[in-house]
Parts: C-alpha cells; structure tokens; sequence
C-alpha cells in the first residue's frame, strides 16, 4: 500500500492554492445537484433518526447542505474560502450573519438566518467538538480526497473526535492509477481507510461505482472508481 500511495506521498496543496481556485472560479469540484451518492444511501446515514446535527468538512458551497437543512436537519461545515461560503448563501437565496469565533484566532462563523446551516471561515485543523459539539452524522464527498495525503492521520483523529456514539459518516474515496495523476483529487485505497479508521469504527463499503467521464479521461486516466463507505463507531 505504501508503494501504491507513493506517487502522491509529497504533494501538497496549501491553504492559499484553494481559496486562489475559488477566487478565479476554478471549481471542477463543485456540483450545482445534490450528490447521487448522498441521495441513494441517505437512509442508511439517517438510520430513521429525525433533527440530525451533520458535519461538511471542507464544504465548498456544497447544495446537500440546503438539502439536508430543508429536511429540518441542522448543518455545520468547515470551509477555509470566504469566497465559497457567501456564494452558498447567495445562490441559495439565504440571508446570513457573521460573527468572530472566539476560540479560533481569525476565524468567522455565518449562520443563515432561515435555515440552521452554520459555516465556519477557518482551518480544518484549528475545529473541534468544543465549537459545536459532536455529530451525528457526517458526509465528507471532497474532504478525505482533497487533505494532503501527508495529514490523513490527523485527519482522520480529527474526525473521530467529532463522532458522536451514534454518529454514521458517510465518505466518497476514488480510485485510480496515482501514477498518470498527481491530484487532487488524491487517490485514496479501501486499505487506507481501513488503517485510518479500522480500529475504532466499523466500516462498510456500501457502493462503488465507475465514475469515469471525459473529464478524467482528460487528466490521463484510464480508470476511475468512486467508492462509498459507512463508518461508525464501534460499541464498545
């Protein structure tokens, strides 16, 4: 597996490199619908619960944000792009307010006025559950493949520390041949998630599915899988 996750061991995108992708509209990422994957295993993720608190790592201007907020579900997200926050709140039509976040030095919360989305302007890594608690859901599409490869482990620390005991984390990784792309998005091995995650939560590849499009295609690949899995914490 090492040598699999060789060719993209060292790259790093910093902060700055992102909100330059936002600020000149280079969004590829960004989908204008709510994620097909979120849409078909939403049942599994709610797991018949009513009011969940859900979590968006790095959430750009995700619309399954509004989605699930519509549902009468609360969202949080994390996003380092002011540029991407407000263009969520203008596209969805929601009037917002900002306010400084005293225990992260520079960092700003907008919370729409209508609906209960919070999004927070800061460092993933500077978050954690004494902000808003822990989660009982979270749905992480651009986030695992978008961190440098370097941080997974304190990525992955991170994000345990948000789930709550009932919490069901939904994460979208792709697979490809690292070789003929550098990323991001980074490539991302089932066994990797199971390293990452596998001694404190269960895992279950609940989809996966050939995402190959002329887009990828275009980056120099010949194959490009999109898998889902279900994490949870186990019961112990």
């Amino acid at each position: 597996i090492t040598n699999m996750l060789e060719p993209q061991a060292d790259r790093i995108m910093a902060l700055g490199e992102w909100e330059e992708r936002w600020n000149e509209g280079q969004i590829g990422f960004h989908q204008p619908h709510v994620h097909q994957m979120l849409e078909s295993n939403l049942d599994k993720v709610l797991a018949n619960r009513t009011r969940v608190h859900f979590f968006f790592p790095l959430c750009g201007k995700t619309v399954d944000m509004k989605w699930l907020a519509d549902m009468g579900h609360s969202v949080v997200g994390v996003e380092v792009s002011e540029e991407a926050i407000k263009q969520f709140f203008e596209e969805n039509n929601l009037t917002f307010s900002v306010e400084p976040v005293p225990t992260i030095p520079g960092a700003k919360v907008y919370k729409s006025s209508e609906k209960n989305i919070s999004i927070y302007q800061c460092d993933l890594y500077n978050f954690s559950s004494s902000i808003e608690g822990q989660f009982g859901a979270i749905w992480d599409r651009g986030s695992l493949v978008a961190i440098n490869p370097r941080d997974r482990e304190k990525y992955a620390s991170l994000i345990i520390s948000l789930m709550a005991k009932d919490c069901r984390y939904l994460v979208d990784t792709l697979l490809y041949n690292p070789e003929l792309y550098k990323g991001p998005p980074f490539f991302v091995p089932d066994e990797q998630v199971h390293n990452l995650f596998g001694n404190r939560c269960d895992i279950e590849l609940l989809q996966s599915v050939d995402a190959l499009t002329d887009k990828q295609k275009a980056w120099g690949l010949d194959y490009f899988t999109e898998n889902v899995h279900l994490i949870t914490p186990k019961s112990n």
